[in-house]
This record gives structure tokens, C-alpha cells and sequence, in this order.
């Protein structure tokens, strides 16, 4: 069986990558196509395959500005040529679902989310309601959409992260669906408890809707210490009039993210997300979450046990459930049972699964 797998694009190690790691484990022979290759942002065993790229891996500015040539995306991943592959997997939160397969070819998606910058999350990335440029986002995100829902019908069988993805997989492209988690820690992974430091902790891409801003403004009300890991589009931004109790780390080594992990106080979780792994890791580290009380987070989160939830994207809202957890007496085993739920092998043995079942 020659197999093929899509992903929309490999710019750095990010929870769509850790679910990309896990598929060429179980596909090792498999061909990788993709439509930006950052080469030396990912791990050994994704930049060791076998990577074949679209012609937007030639533009300019590719490595930084690749989301400029988001309405080329659609007729990029229609050019890949799959005719001779008889499994094809793809890893999508853009447009990789959206390849043309042979008829006699068995193609699963794994669904990330639909493009949440053009169906639910599309005022969040543009909250200017006005001006020639705001009108020129619209008429691509019509375009997008368009393409996004007809190009569901290339699927053979859609599986997804969670059932909040789920649910919007059902709304925009009217098709079913199964919940795969995706893989967050190693199996048999063991929590992981260490004494806490007084300080409250975020892992997270510098994007809108991760709601970065809500957390900074929190803890400059509340006094307490907040240590933000990452960076992205919208980092600029973020950096200006920080309060002394918050900073910013980026760049750091893994072994040193999982440092951070096991000390904090807290993991704050205040945006609203399509799963997030993040804070599969953090409970890990027997670190409680403090999550907006909407989207994936519902489904990785135990309130009461493993975090607690706020029930509104308000400073007032998110410094309640600090306090609210700060009263709560965590126990380890509530922390390895909700991580067992979330382990590599779990999701490697559902994927071959589906597809022994449906091919």
C-alpha cells in the first residue's frame, strides 16, 4: 500500500506537527507533501522523509509571510499529483482536506479545524468592520469558504481532535465524524509532581483568538506573577506596556518549557480553542488549567479535579477561577487519570483502526 500524507504546511513543531510526528510512525514509508517547507523548524523524523512541495514553496518571503498567499493555498494543494498512492492522510487546518484523490484511492482526514479565519473566527482575525481592505478579506474569505465546503466531498471519512471540532465539521461541510484525541504524551507516561512556585504559566502561538491580551490585563490587576512561552503574529503588540509581573520567554528548549510546566502555580488557558494540547501537558506536570469554559477545553479538562473553568473572556471572570483554584487541594491520580485519555499510542492504534475499517 503506497500511502501519502498532507499537511498544509511545516514552518515549526506546533500540536498539527505533534499529530504529523505520530502519522509518519505509523506510516514510515509514507510521502509527505506540503505547501511551505521551513527546512530546520521541525524534528528529525519529518524533515528525514521523503517532502515534496507546491509552487508556493517558491514565492518570496515564504518563511515569515506565508499566510500572505492564502487565497493561492486552494489551487496549490489541487496540484499535487496522488494518482499512484492508495492511502492518502491528511493533516488539516487550512486546505489540506482539499486535494484532488484517484478514485480508487481511500482518503481520510484528520481535521485539526475547519479554517476558523474564515467561518466562525473570521472577526476575530479582522475586527475592522470597514475600509477598502476589510472589504478585500471578505471577498477572499467568501471565496475560501466556497472552496472549504465543496471540497468536502473529496473526503472518504473525516476524523477530528475533538467533538467542538466535530460539531462545526457537521455545520459546514454536512458530513459525520469521529473524535480521535490527538497524541499529547507518551504511553505510559507518569505525572509528574513537583513542588510549586508562586507564579501562573501560558504556552501559546501569539494569535487572536488565544486570547493573550485577556491574561495580561488579568495579571496586571491581580499582581501575580504570569510567565507567557511563544511568540507569533501578533507579538508586537502583545510586547507593548507589559506589567513588571509579566514576561515573556520564546525560543527556549523543550526541557525547559517542561521546567516551567512542573513549577507553575496554574496554567492559564483563556482562549477559546479547537482542543489544545498544552493543557494535556500541563496536567502532566500535575499543574491545574485555568480554561475559558468553552470549546476543547471542556473535553481535556476535569473541573474540580484537574483546573477549573471561567465562564466569560473578562479580567473579572479569569481572576475568580485563580482564586477558585487556589482553593482546591489537586490530587496526582485525578492527574494521570485525565492524561491517560491523551497518550501517542491511543491515537496511532485509533487511526490504523479506522482506516483497517474503512478502506
Amino acid at each position: 500500500m503506497k500511502v501519502a500524507i498532507i499537511h498544509d504546511w511545516l514552518t515549526g513543531m506546533r500540536g498539527g506537527e505533534k499529530v504529523l510526528d505520530s502519522l509518519l510512525k505509523l506510516y514510515p514509508e509514507a510521502d509527505l507533501f506540503t505547501l511551505i517547507y521551513n527546512k530546520g523548524k521541525l524534528n528529525a523524523r519529518i524533515e528525514n522523509r521523503n517532502i515534496i512541495t507546491a509552487f508556493t514553496d517558491n514565492l518570496p518571503f515564504k518563511s515569515t509571510k506565508y499566510r500572505w498567499y492564502l487565497p493561492l493555498f486552494p489551487t496549490a494543494i489541487e496540484s499535487f499529483d496522488l494518482r499512484d498512492y492508495d492511502l492518502i492522510l491528511s493533516s488539516s487546518h487550512c486546505v489540506a482536506k482539499g486535494i484532488i484523490p484517484h478514485p480508487n484511492s481511500f482518503h481520510l482526514s484528520y481535521v485539526h479545524s475547519p479554517m476558523r479565519y474564515v467561518w466562525d473566527m473570521f472577526y476575530d482575525y479582522f475586527p475592522k468592520r470597514k475600509g477598502l481592505s476589510f472589504f478585500f478579506y471578505q471577498v477572499v474569505a467568501n471565496y475560501l469558504r466556497n472552496w472549504d465546503s465543496a471540497s468536502a466531498t473529496r473526503v472518504d471519512y473525516f476524523t477530528c481532535n475533538s467533538d467542538f471540532v466535530g460539531k462545526r465539521i457537521q455545520k459546514y461541510y454536512r458530513r459525520d465524524y469521529k473524535v480521535i484525541h490527538p497524541p499529547c504524551l507518551p504511553e505510559g507516561f507518569k505525572v509528574f509532581n513537583r513542588e510549586k512556585e508562586d507564579f501562573y504559566l501560558m504556552v501559546s502561538a501569539f494569535a487572536p483568538y488565544k486570547k493573550i491580551d485577556l491574561a495580561i490585563e488579568a495579571f496586571r490587576a491581580n499582581g501575580k506573577k504570569l510567565i507567557i512561552v511563544g511568540g507569533g503574529q501578533d507579538e508586537a503588540k502583545i510586547k507593548k506596556n507589559l506589567p513588571s509581573n509579566v514576561s515573556i520567554l520564546k525560543g527556549i528548549e523543550r526541557e525547559e518549557v517542561e521546567g516551567y510546566y512542573s513549577r507553575a502555580r496554574g496554567f492559564i488557558f483563556p482562549g477559546m480553542e479547537d482542543f489544545g494540547i498544552t493543557p494535556v501537558e500541563a496536567q502532566g506536570f500535575c499543574t491545574p488549567v485555568i480554561a475559558f469554559g468553552k470549546g476543547g477545553a471542556l473535553e481535556t479538562v476535569i473541573p474540580g479535579k484537574t483546573g477549573v473553568f471561567f465562564p466569560e473572556q473578562t479580567i473579572e471572570s479569569l481572576n475568580g477561577a485563580i482564586l477558585d483554584s487556589e482553593r482546591i487541594s489537586y490530587k496526582n491520580s485525578d492527574f494521570q487519570k485525565s492524561v491517560n485519555r491523551f497518550t501517542e499510542e491511543k491515537f496511532i492504534n485509533e487511526i490504523k483502526n479506522t482506516v483497517d475499517r474503512h478502506k
